[in-house]
Order: C-alpha cells, then sequence, then structure tokens
C-alpha cells in the first residue's frame, strides 16, 4: 500500500496551529495510507526524539488508531496507564515522555484521511478548549483536502488538447470557461504552492488556445472576478465563491473594465476574451 502524500503541508501547518492556539508542547500527525487501515506518522512539532517518526498505527490500536476506527477524537489522561486504549505503541510515547494525549481524525466525505495529535508530558486532563482547538485543526486540513481534490479534478478535466484549427478537442469551449472561472476561484485557497501555481499554469494554458488581438495588464483578481462574470455568475456570486465582498468586487470589475476600455460586464468579459487573459 502506498501513502497519500497530498495533505502533508496541510498537516504540518495545522499542528503549528494547534500549539500555537493551545499551548501544547508537541504536536503530531499523519496521513491514513491509501485503501488501508493504516496511519504513517509524518509531522512532528515539538518533539525531542524521533520515537514517534514515521511509526505506523493500525486501526484500532493505541489512540491514533482508536480515532481512525471510531471516526472521533480521543483523548487519555496518563497514555501508558489508560484501559482505554490497546497499548501496542507504549514504547515510542514513553520514548518521548508523552503522557496526556489526545487525537482527532481528519475526515473527508466520510473517510478517515488522517490523524492530529496534541500531547502534554504531564498527565492532567485537556480541556474542552484545548480538544476544540484539534478538532478546528482537523476541519482546516478537511477543507484544503477537499480544495486539492476538486482543483485536481478539475485540472484532469480543463487541460485542453490542441486540434487543427485552434479548436479544443472533446471538450466544449462553454465547459473550458467554467473549468477557468472555478481554477481561478480555487486558486488562492491552495496552501501549497507547486499546486497553486500548477493550476494558474493550467488556467495559463486555457487561455492560449489562440493568440491575443491585444495585451491587456490585469490584476490577479481582476482576472477572477471577470472569469466569474463570463461563467454567468452575479456579483453577490462571485463574492461568495472568491471570499470577497460585493463591494469589493464591484470595485475589481470597475477597475477591469476601465483597463479594458469597456462599458458593461458583457464587453469586459469580450475585450478579455480578445485580450486572451479568459478562454
Amino acid at each position: 500500500m502506498t501513502a497519500d502524500v497530498s495533505g502533508s503541508v496541510e498537516i504540518r501547518a495545522a499542528l503549528v496551529r494547534l500549539r500555537r492556539a493551545t499551548g501544547l508542547p508537541v504536536a503530531f500527525g499523519g496521513l491514513v495510507e491509501s485503501g488501508g487501515p493504516r496511519m504513517r506518522i509524518s509531522e512532528l512539532t515539538g518533539t525531542t526524539t524521533f520515537a514517534l517518526s514515521a511509526l505506523t498505527v493500525t486501526s484500532g490500536n493505541g489512540l491514533g488508531g482508536k480515532a481512525v476506527a471510531l471516526a472521533r477524537p480521543c483523548a487519555v489522561t496518563d497514555y501508558s496507564l489508560s484501559r482505554r486504549i490497546s497499548h501496542e505503541y507504549d514504547a515510542a510515547v514513553a520514548a518521548e515522555g508523552l503522557r496526556s494525549v489526545l487525537a482527532v481524525p481528519v475526515v473527508v466525505r466520510r473517510r478517515v484521511r488522517g490523524v492530529l495529535y496534541g500531547a502534554l508530558r504531564t498527565a492532567q486532563p485537556l480541556g474542552d478548549r484545548t480538544l476544540g482547538a484539534a478538532v478546528e485543526a482537523a476541519r482546516d486540513v478537511e477543507q484544503a483536502l477537499v480544495v486539492r481534490e476538486e482543483a485536481r479534478a478539475l485540472l484532469g478535466a480543463a487541460r485542453p488538447e490542441p486540434a487543427p484549427g485552434g479548436a479544443t478537442a472533446g471538450v466544449a469551449w462553454e465547459q473550458v470557461r467554467e473549468a477557468h472561472a472555478a481554477l481561478r476561484a480555487l486558486a488562492p485557497r491552495i496552501t501549497d504552492p507547486g499546486l497553486r501555481a500548477e493550476l494558474l499554469d493550467a488556467c495559463g494554458l486555457l487561455t492560449t488556445v489562440a493568440a491575443p488581438a491585444e495585451k491587456v495588464a490585469l490584476a490577479p483578481r481582476e482576472v477572477d472576478v471577470l472569469a466569474c462574470v463570463a461563467a454567468g455568475a452575479t456579483n453577490a456570486a462571485t463574492a461568495a465563491r472568491l471570499s470577497l465582498s460585493p463591494e469589493t468586487v464591484k470595485g475589481y470589475l470597475r477597475s477591469a473594465m476601465r483597463k479594458l476600455e469597456a462599458h458593461t460586464r458583457g464587453e469586459a468579459v469580450a475585450a478579455a476574451r480578445r485580450a486572451g487573459v479568459l478562454p
């Protein structure tokens, strides 16, 4: 079985946020193997040994395995003495000097994709505030993974294949334009710079099927707004899609129209297409 490596960046970032929000001295986590019942700890922060690094946790075993099996948060006040979990990993936990530990699963579309742990080196209850922060961190990872999957699906569907006459083989123009708008909306939400660059490169491919008739320098957000408008979205829908306020959307649209010398939304979209900014 192979590990599902997408999401490691998000796991790492969530662990840093979890420690910052709670003051927990140690946080670690990892992703569940693709199609399998095992999770591998790959990201650690605050640890002083390598005891937990690359540790493979099987569903149902230990605290993290219990969180995977139940698909819900689990916590113990004293790991080595707890009767609520099995103890396959006591040696690694003891080597790191951990006592109170919580484990929160990352659940994406009803499937556990990873686990975030937080821990103390003393045996004391982990309060509701700490557990709540861990749950929020797991939700952040969940949302990031959903965005990644949507982005990769769009990338697969939206890559144009040149055909004679500059047409796009197998993909209707309206589908290409809708995919372009969706990719532009997703890009700012991607934390992985490599994937974000890949999305924007795909957007560039979609706009270079035909040579531009004129050059216009638009800001990225102006292009995002125009892409949504071209797909038929209202200002309110565009604002929701791009996580902007309606007034901000109007500002970007006015700026783009001024640069494109357009008097209406339709003229702006047409001019952007002539300039090779939109497909």
